[in-house]
């Protein structure tokens, strides 16, 4: 009978628990950024381009190439390796995912909804003796895993290319799977 009792109170806590929202963190993203000195901006899609800078999927959102451009409308520019050194390009990198983080709050409008960043595809503007790509796009992991914690944790690429838009040091893309 005592077992029936526990049975009956476990089944009817489940009940009342299925169905409410659970946070999926133990503390708020957005108030995180705050507290980290990282301001959001609303993104703008640069003229003359026909894309959207986000779509979805089901629950996956795919945040289309962004690169550093501060808030203020300012673009780290040129090559890692020549123009740039590594730390520079980690900035770089870094400010992208701001941008991206930008871009993600304007589609879902709540960065608490993140439940994992999936995959990140990150191109460095490089010299072509620069063999160092994934040190640069690290600016950006990092950021993600310091903000999300393993959550931001992601699969992902880090390429060179001979060039980019605008000569930007870096372009980043990323797909992000949010709580319905």
């Amino acid at each position: 009978m005592k077992n029936l009792f526990i049975f009956l109170i476990i089944i009817t806590m489940t009940c009342i628990s299925y169905g409410q929202e659970t946070n999926l963190y133990n503390y708020d993203i957005e108030q995180k950024l705050s507290e980290m000195g990282i301001e959001l901006s609303k993104p703008e899609l640069p003229k003359g381009i026909s894309i959207e800078l986000s779509t979805q999927s089901g629950n996956l959102i795919y945040l289309s190439g962004n690169g550093p451009i501060s808030t203020n409308g300012d673009r780290i520019t040129g090559k890692v390796g020549t123009d740039l050194s590594i730390e520079q390009g980690y900035k770089a990198a870094r400010l992208t995912a701001i941008s991206q983080l930008s871009v993600l709050k304007a589609h879902i409008g709540d960065l608490n909804k993140v439940e994992k960043i999936v995959k990140v595809f990150g191109m460095v503007n490089a010299d072509p003796s620069f063999t160092d790509h994934p040190k640069v796009i690290n600016g950006f992991s990092d950021l993600l895993i310091e903000v999300f914690g393993e959550r931001g944790r992601h699969a992902r690429s880090a390429v060179g290319m001979s060039s980019l838009p605008w000569n930007l040091a870096c372009e980043i893309e990323m797909i992000v799977q949010i709580k319905e």
